[in-house]
């Protein structure tokens, strides 16, 4: 199935990363045609060494799942055409959630969260999960990552002077609300109604969401009609946007969107 061609593509950012995450995709995806943005999360607009030194920020502690949506239902209402939308992690999951709303053309679901009622119990999801989750926490206060935390949940396998610099450029606080969020009914999907053409990708090195949840979460869609596709890349971590494989996987989307989109 192939659906009418547009431009505009919106990448959108996951959880304790800035949107600076997406800084080569933009140029790389511009160069083939598509305009893009990758717009920061309210509260986020600054560089990731200004919004740790802010924290605990009770601005950023404040994000909500739903206001999120809402955020990204708003820039998409701005523009003149329907996007496609690229999203990693829980901006996986806001793709999922906003072609719900069909507000899409197409979406990527890179390494997402999933929508509510997928889990696993597998031991690096849960280790990765419970400190950003911050039960028996104030969720009054933004939650920042340790670089150790750091070193396991996104950047595993990479060398120590790779983990530091991506930390130092990429790591930012995050409201515990917006995660806990996401087991909630604001992270619900119908798998049974039709939708543009998803595609979801997962990584094999993935600690915090592990290849096997993004294919249970790709196994759950059962619209006959609609067109969902899965790919998992050997070798990548939750850092996958900066990886220096990242090009793979972006030649990967763009040869996925040719098929999908004309």
């Amino acid at each position: 199935m192939k659906i009418s061609n547009t431009k505009n593509i919106v990448f959108i950012t996951g959880a304790f990363v800035s949107n600076e995450s997406w800084n080569e995709w933009i140029p790389y995806f511009e160069s083939k045609g598509y305009s893009s943005i990758a717009p920061p999360w309210p509260h986020k607009d600054a560089p990731a060494e200004v919004l740790r030194n802010r924290h605990p920020d009770s601005e950023i502690a404040s994000n909500r799942l739903q206001g999120l949506i809402d955020y990204y239902v708003g820039i998409i209402g701005q523009l003149k055409v329907k996007p496609i939308l690229i999203g990693h992690s829980i901006g996986g999951l806001l793709v999922q959630l906003l072609l719900q709303r069909g507000l899409g053309i197409a979406g990527i679901a890179i390494h997402s969260v999933p929508p509510q009622g997928l889990i696993t119990f597998k031991w690096s999801f849960l280790k990765a999960g419970w400190g950003p989750l911050g039960f028996f926490t104030s969720t009054k206060k933004s939650y920042l990552m340790s670089f150790k935390e750091w070193q396991y949940a996104f950047t595993n396998g990479m060398s120590l002077e790779q983990q530091k610099a991506s930390y130092y450029q990429l790591a930012i606080p995050e409201s515990k609300l917006i995660v806990r969020d996401t087991i909630t009914n604001v992270a619900k999907v119908d798998f049974n109604k039709p939708h543009a053409p998803l595609l979801l990708l997962s990584g094999s090195d993935d600690h915090t969401i592990p290849a096997s949840l993004n294919y249970a979460n790709y196994s759950k869609y059962n619209h006959s009609n609609s067109v969902t596709d899965y790919k998992e890349f050997k070798g990548r971590n939750h850092f996958v946007l900066g990886q220096p494989t990242w090009k793979e996987n972006a030649d990967y989307i763009l040869d996925w969107i040719s098929k999908v989109i004309h």
